[in-house]
């Protein structure tokens, strides 16, 4: 049985889908299969980011609705060995129940080593979903005052529905831009106000969000892909130290 886990987010715009697109070349690279749900329904953009939006028919509520098997709506990422996606509704109102989630991530875990969840912004139905079928979750935040404290209530949130594990990751991360704000000494503090203990950092990469926009994986030797090879190696229970940030 594959490891179930939601990527998620106190807020919009710091990057979930990135980090769940990285996440899954990282396990590509090592070997593994992956699947990848893409759960922000009416605005979904995974099947862009992987290369699949022009051979997407099918959804996720298709297979809910009995329009479509399961195997007609996973598509294959050419760029990514072993790497699939089950894109999201076209519209809020198909958001799947969080029991029709659960039993799909139960029966989709028996043929993949990994699946990942991408969680809709903010805390509504869609991420009472996405959650669902969930054994773990990242919470992915930028280091700003707003950030954690939406990260501090995702925590509250997930371990109300069932999901007490549950890991933080720093995206985006800027060393200068972090002195520069000066909204924290350092990273002790902002693992304090996001009450989540760290897993990963990337760092701001161009070169991801340039890989993202072309529909292309990232450069494997680029600080962001190095950042979620490690991240990969840590939830498959290797003891991998942070990169030094004054790198990033």
């Amino acid at each position: 049985m594959g490891a179930v886990t939601v990527i998620t987010s106190g807020k919009g715009g710091v990057g979930k889908s990135t980090v769940s697109a990285g996440l899954a070349a990282a396990f590509s690279a090592r070997g593994r299969r992956v699947l990848l749900i893409d759960c922000d329904a009416g605005l979904g953009c995974l099947d862009h980011i992987l290369g699949v939006a022009e051979q997407r028919v099918f959804d996720l509520a298709d297979i809910v609705s009995g329009r479509a098997e399961p195997a007609d709506a996973v598509y294959a990422c050419g760029t990514l060995p072993n790497v699939f996606l089950l894109p999201a509704p076209g519209s809020q109102e198909d958001v799947v129940s969080p029991a029709i989630m659960k039993q799909l991530t139960e029966a989709f875990s028996k043929y993949y080593d990994h699946i990942l969840i991408d969680c809709p912004a903010g805390v509504g139905n869609g991420f009472a979903s996405a959650v669902a079928g969930a054994q773990r979750a990242l919470v992915v935040s930028t280091p700003d005052p707003v950030c954690l404290r939406n990260s501090n209530r995702t925590r509250q949130l997930l371990e109300q529905l069932g999901v007490p594990q549950q890991r933080m990751v720093i995206n985006r991360f800027s060393s200068r831009n972090f002195r520069l704000q000066g909204f924290y000494p350092d990273l002790d503090t902002v693992i304090d106000a996001a009450g989540i203990r760290l897993i990963a950092v990337i760092p701001e990469d161009p070169l991801l969000a340039a890989a993202a926009a072309r529909s292309e994986p990232a450069p494997a030797n680029c600080p962001g892909a190095l950042a979620f090879g490690r991240l990969a190696a840590r939830l498959e229970g290797e003891q991998v130290p942070l990169a030094p940030l004054q790198k990033f």
